[in-house]
């Protein structure tokens, strides 16, 4: 079922087009609802989540003997602050990541690589995430989504040809990001276009923010083609993907980098496709069905994006607290005052649940769970704001001397704030978590509805017709009565059964139950109070996303401690602490959700935006920075300060010699420039 089976008087043509698109760009729902999905039903799928997922005792040995070469170097040897200070990983450390085989961990054995699962991997993302975030993020844009493709959906020809190079050699780089291209990625103006002889494609376009861009030996490259529809007969624009490598005729990089505020060692390219010639054997899966490729890379780019910043906010609590505790004021430690104290113990409860959400959503993946879609966003929405929050937190307590360069946290800082801007911005995910968890739901009770109310545009014969027919169909009153019983009369179902393995936390699973049934109840509330003006509400859909979320959050948080209390593992007492102030901590968020679906500063929030963009409007354009590609003001705004900004020039590159980058005077040609005007 999709939007045009549906009537929704009170949504503008433009938002029921942006639904339709979103709707293709996702493509046909899984058979079987995931774990998220069933949450709007008010359903507990135990068989997801009861049993916290584990690796092979094989598996941990290897990922753990990799894990103890790492930690030895990132200690010892790798130079944080100097990437932060020079904005560029040097190239001997991408080499020597090469070396100990981190940069091609996920990348089949065969082919050259460690053949680590997915909860290995970030097990290392985690760990270089709490000691650099820029070479996190490289690490994680080269295997997460820039040869992932290869490794998902690459042909036996693609896979011998490539993965051996990403794996021991060269970085790979996605290009998805266009100028006129953040989050709707469905969105491309770049083209790809097959030859008539059907030998190539002709590419041609521009792409932004790829990580790695002018460094890398490969990229997998997004690109709008018209293609039949086999339905309709008629030619329609599908995305495509492709693989690309630099020494194409007609690829310039003409922007290497920019400055930015974090993750400065990191090189986000700005690359132009003319005519390029890619060959045919250089397409991606299918044609048209690149934004599959695409959504189904970023699902892992969102774990690992968690991982790194689950590493950072572990580091920063723990580096807070050692201050706090060593730290004296009005002759005391500081982790003698309360407010300290709700900080510290906030710190460590959330990155507890950071932790055990993460590797629940890993291990969904290792086993091949395929409706995952919402899990991977809610765990990118969760750890990077929670993350966030508590590395605030740990600056907080810290003081000034936090926020001191020499004492590195103010690094961390800046490093993760980008991540809840990246790989789909939290304020898309929100919407995205409700709309596409709550899918399913939503639209049966929009076809029951205009099933059996009156509709003022058809006539009195009509409608009576319609509701009497549909009045003594078994399917529909079987879902409209128990429906109606929840809407008007106060009725909510039996909550879902939760299962522990442990009595003790009987308790626990019982607070949980109760919150899934609310949750479905509140969100079938919503879409009474709202009915079809909720699909563009999107702070009430933010609520219930969150709620969903911190559902999520709090059943991974249950099944670890529950098998922490089952194998008797860790330290039993410290982490039961942490376990019991998160799941107070999220209940409490969850329960002040439900009450602001109905006590909330919305409207005033509506007249304060409104007034909010008419000073804007009333302001002169030259005072302000405007994007590039404005359609309406392009071209308008304060010039940027490119006489004191470092400029990274654009480049034109051949491919790789085999030690992880550029050749030696490539890599020189990039070096930031303080270009005076």
């Amino acid at each position: 079922m999709g939007i045009d089976t549906l009537k929704l008087k009170n949504v503008s043509e433009q938002d029921q087009k942006m639904i339709r698109d979103i709707e293709t760009m996702m493509g046909p729902e899984p058979e079987a609802m995931g774990f998220a999905k069933n949450l709007f039903w008010g359903r507990f799928r135990n068989d997801l989540v009861s049993s916290y997922p584990v690796v092979s005792k094989e598996e941990k040995a290897k990922c753990d003997a990799l894990l103890t070469e790492l930690e030895a170097y990132l200690k010892n040897e790798h130079p944080a602050m100097e990437i932060d200070r020079d904005q560029e990983i040097p190239e001997w450390v991408v080499k020597r990541l090469f070396d100990m085989g981190v940069m091609g961990m996920t990348v089949p054995e065969e082919y050259g690589g460690l053949g680590l699962g997915i909860t290995s991997y970030n097990r290392v993302l985690e760990m270089i995430g709490a000691h650099c975030g820029s070479t996190g993020v490289m690490v994680s844009a080269h295997q997460s989504i820039g040869c992932k493709a290869i490794m998902l959906f690459g042909s036996e020809e693609q896979k011998t040809r490539f993965l051996p190079g990403v794996a021991r050699e060269y970085l790979s780089a996605f290009c998805l990001s266009e100028p006129q291209v953040g989050s709707d990625a469905a969105g491309q103006e770049t083209t790809c276009v097959l030859s008539e002889d059907g030998s190539h494609y002709i590419l041609n376009g521009e792409k932004k923010w790829s990580t790695s861009g002018a460094l890398s030996g490969m990229y997998t490259v997004m690109a709008n083609q018209m293609l039949v529809d086999p339905k309709t007969g008629k030619e329609r624009k599908k995305i495509t993907a492709l693989i690309c490598t630099p020494d194409m005729d007609g690829i310039e990089i003409f922007e290497s980098n920019r400055s930015k505020t974090g993750i400065r060692g990191t090189w986000q390219a700005r690359l132009r496709f003319t005519n390029v010639r890619v060959p045919r054997e250089n397409l991606l899966h299918k044609e048209g069905r690149g934004l599959h490729v695409a959504l189904t890379c970023l699902n892992f780019g969102r774990c690992t994006l968690s991982a790194g910043i689950t590493g950072a906010a572990k580091y920063a609590a723990d580096q807070s607290t050692k201050w706090v505790r060593t730290r004296h004021q009005f002759g005391r430690p500081l982790s003698d005052f309360e407010l300290v104290q709700q900080r510290i113990a906030r710190m460590h409860a959330i990155t507890y649940a950071m932790d055990a959400l993460l590797f629940m959503m890993t291990g969904m993946l290792d086993r091949g769970d395929e409706d995952i879609m919402v899990e991977t966003a809610m765990t990118k929405v969760f750890c990077s704001q929670l993350g966030w929050e508590t590395i605030d937190d740990a600056m907080e307590i810290m003081g000034g001397e936090g926020y001191m360069t020499e004492n590195e946290l103010e690094r961390t800082w800046r490093d993760n704030r980008i991540h809840r801007i990246v790989e789909g911005s939290n304020e898309v995910m929100q919407p995205f978590i409700f709309g596409y968890g709550g899918k399913q739901l939503a639209e049966q009770m929009m076809t029951v509805q205009q099933a059996l109310t009156w509709d003022s545009d058809e006539s009195f014969g009509a409608n009576v017709g319609r509701i009497l027919s549909n009045a003594v169909r078994p399917r529909v009153m079987g879902r409209a009565i128990p429906l109606a019983m929840q809407l008007f009369a106060g009725y909510r179902p039996s909550a879902p059964k939760v299962t522990v393995a442990n009595t003790e936390l009987r308790g626990h699973a019982a607070r949980l139950e109760r919150l899934v049934r609310d949750h479905a109840h509140w969100f079938k509330m919503a879409s009474k109070w709202y009915k079809e003006e909720i699909v563009t509400r999107q702070a009430v859909q933010a609520r219930l996303g969150d709620s969903a979320m911190y559902l999520f959050v709090l059943a991974a948080s249950l099944s670890r401690f529950d098998r922490t209390l089952t194998e008797q593992s860790g330290n039993v007492e410290r982490d039961r602490a942490f376990f019991n102030h998160a799941f107070d901590l999220f209940e409490k968020r969850i329960l002040s959700l439900f009450r602001e679906l109905r006590v909330n500063a919305d409207d005033t929030m509506f007249a304060a935006a409104d007034a909010g963009m008419a000073r804007a409007d009333a302001l002169p354009n030259a005072d302000f920075y405007i994007h590039e590609s404005s359609p309406t003001d392009a071209g308008t705004g304060k010039p940027v300060r490119t006489d004191i900004v470092p400029q990274f020039p654009g480049m034109k590159r051949d491919m790789p010699n085999g030690d992880g980058a550029g050749s030696a005077a490539d890599v020189a040609d990039t070096k930031p420039e303080l270009e005076v005007g």
